[in-house]
């Protein structure tokens, strides 16, 4: 949820909390990527927008019966220092997302874990280091994102106060554990704000826990209070988070975000075709 250096998170939690809980509580912290618009002589290490790099045998994704996905986002895993984050990220080759972002059906189709039928309209793309390829212009239809060179920088993330891991760490204490206080959840929101592009660390749901949306999608639909959400909600693990962007043009719902997860083994075995995708917005 908030994005902060280790030690001012670490600050927050003492000024809120026992010592003993806080010190729980940093150890739920968690390192990602910010992505920022690079200027400058900032590096760069990905993109919103424009044109994919695609190996030419590569068909561009599309959602049977719907249409194209759009271009949303690249990352080029190279340009992230090796071991910075406690995912296993592969150290070169390109990510690339893609997501049906309406612009074919004026938003009537809804990409959403609760509906398998719907999981083909997210994408992630792996292209292997050292892999021919071409810039690919989008399909009929599909109307580019403004492109917006990204910057990496290192951030440590805390978890949502109502994530899975939470609840695993504090619930047996019961619910009006100081975790859950109105003053620490309030100084957590202070921490928080602007335009979120993440790769690793936890995520910062506009509505709710992204990991449990998955999980409830992955098993069927179960009902919410079945314990084997929380259960495999703890087996994913954000990958990206892409941000509503005004210098992309990208307006997810109103000011929403999109969010790829992955279970680990999947992304040690570079299986991103196993990556599931779920959005929100306020």
């Amino acid at each position: 949820m908030t994005s902060s250096a280790p030690d001012v998170l670490r600050t927050l939690a003492r000024d809120h909390l026992p010592e003993r809980i806080a010190e729980r509580w940093t150890r739920l912290l968690r390192p990602s990527f910010r992505l920022e618009k690079a200027t400058g002589h900032a590096p760069v290490a990905g993109r919103l927008g424009g044109a994919p790099e695609l190996p030419e045998d590569w068909e561009w994704p599309v959602w049977e019966d719907q249409g194209p996905l759009a271009f949303v986002a690249s990352l080029d895993c190279a340009a992230l220092p090796a071991g910075a984050l406690d995912i296993a990220l592969p150290a070169d080759g390109t990510l690339s997302f893609f997501y049906f972002d309406g612009q074919l059906d004026d938003g009537c189709a809804v990409v959403h874990p609760g509906e398998p039928a719907s999981w083909a309209g997210a994408r992630v793309l792996y292209v292997p280091a050292g892999t021919p390829v071409a810039e690919r212009p989008a399909p009929e239809g599909i109307r580019p994102y403004p492109e917006v060179p990204l910057t990496a920088r290192a951030e440590t993330t805390a978890p949502y106060p109502w994530h899975p891991v939470v609840y695993r760490e504090f619930a047996p204490m019961g619910d009006d554990h100081p975790v859950w206080g109105e003053d620490f959840r309030a100084a957590l929101w202070e921490h928080a704000g602007g335009t979120e592009h993440r790769i690793g660390g936890h995520a910062n749901p506009v509505q709710g826990e992204v990991e449990t949306e998955v999980a409830h999608g992955v098993l069927g639909g179960p009902p919410w209070d079945d314990p084997r959400i929380r259960e495999e909600a703890l087996r994913w693990v954000l990958l990206a988070q892409i941000d509503t962007d005004d210098d992309a043009g990208m307006m997810w719902g109103d000011c929403g975000a999109l969010y790829w997860l992955i279970r680990p083994e999947d992304l040690a075995a570079r299986r991103f075709d196993r990556a599931m995708f779920t959005w929100q917005c306020g």
